[in-house]
């Protein structure tokens, strides 16, 4: 119904010509994904990409600290830090999509009228965040242009989380871009909630 076609034709496409189509952000290969497909990995995703972003936070705040000696690294291994840093990654991401499930609702409540509505979009959202993925290689290779690259990957990552809510919910694109807008003001209150109570986010 979504795309107007007799059939899907990624049925008969390779997977990866399905995933490098995803990684361009093209409408029917994430059409493909969602509605064709029995991928059921959105929570281990989720999980290891929080487990990504907390590494780069953590990683970033040792660097602030200018410990260089080496036994530091085992010590490093045993503190709270890191786990304290993918709590705080874990609310931001929860307000980032509270913030578009709100404005969604708000706009368009009859798109989300059921439990099964709410969970489709939730599982679009956290597939499309796969684009965390690329901070690793970012941090392995360390350059002077990595807050550039980490720029760009976020910008991937609210592309490809456009084209998810597009998809799921049938929407021209303003829709989806007002309500990721909401949800990143929604995340940037967190962030700032968090360094009033001195947390180091």
């Amino acid at each position: 119904k979504s795309c107007q076609k007799p059939v899907d034709k990624y049925i008969e496409y390779d997977p990866v010509i399905i995933l490098i189509n995803a990684v361009l952000c093209k409408a029917q290969a994430y059409r493909h994904i969602l509605f064709n497909t029995k991928i059921n990995i959105h929570g281990k995703l989720c999980i290891f990409c929080l487990l990504c972003e907390a590494y780069i936070r953590w990683l970033q705040l040792q660097d602030s600290s200018q410990n260089i000696d080496p036994d530091d690294l085992i010590r490093y291994a045993k503190e709270w830090d890191f786990y304290r840093m993918f709590g705080i990654a874990s609310l931001e991401q929860t307000s980032f999509l509270l913030g578009i499930f709100i404005t969604l609702w708000w706009m368009r409540p009859e798109m989300l009228k059921t439990k099964s509505d709410f969970m489709l979009l939730l599982k679009a959202l956290l597939l499309s965040s796969y684009g965390k993925l690329l901070l690793i290689p970012a941090v392995i290779w360390e350059h002077d242009y990595t807050p550039l690259c980490l720029a760009f990957i976020k910008v991937f990552v609210l592309i490809s989380n456009s084209q998810a809510i597009r998809v799921t919910l049938n929407l021209n694109r303003v829709l989806p871009w007002l309500s990721i807008i909401f949800g990143l003001i929604l995340e940037n209150g967190a962030v700032c909630l968090f360094q009033k109570m001195r947390w180091d986010v």
